[in-house]
């Protein structure tokens, strides 16, 4: 079956950086799509950025700017670069994968995910 193990979370200062990395097994990696969402206690989870398996990436808006997402079809791994961290930037962060790539506004919500980790916590403090 899918698994999706997410790393890289951890404790960082305002204005710093984290990589997070989500290694992904039981799919042909270089076939599917993959997304980070993210959620902050009391808070929905949120859509922070996709990729298609050709390359086309979606951000929220929120991230733009200091967020990159990317692959490493080799290494069956997706990554969230993270720079210029705000304490709003605080949640835990998922990995997922959709069973068919979204359209249009659905890459943004979460119904149109399938597959999902168990989530990094990453923290930011001022």
């Amino acid at each position: 079956q899918v698994q999706l193990v997410e790393s890289g979370g951890g404790l960082v200062q305002v204005g710093g950086s984290l990589r997070l990395s989500c290694a992904a097994s039981g799919l042909t990696f270089s076939s599917y799509a993959m997304g980070w969402f993210r959620q902050a206690p009391g808070k929905e989870r949120e859509f922070v950025a996709a990729i298609h398996w050709y390359g086309t990436i979606y951000y929220a808006d929120s991230v733009k700017g200091r967020f990159t997402i990317s692959r490493d079809n080799a290494k069956n791994t997706v990554y969230l670069r993270m720079n210029s961290l705000k304490p709003e930037d605080t949640a835990v962060y998922f990995c997922t994968v959709p069973a068919k790539p979204p359209y249009g506004s659905a890459w943004y919500r979460g119904d149109s995910y399938d597959y999902w980790g168990q989530g990094t916590q990453v923290t930011v403090s001022s």
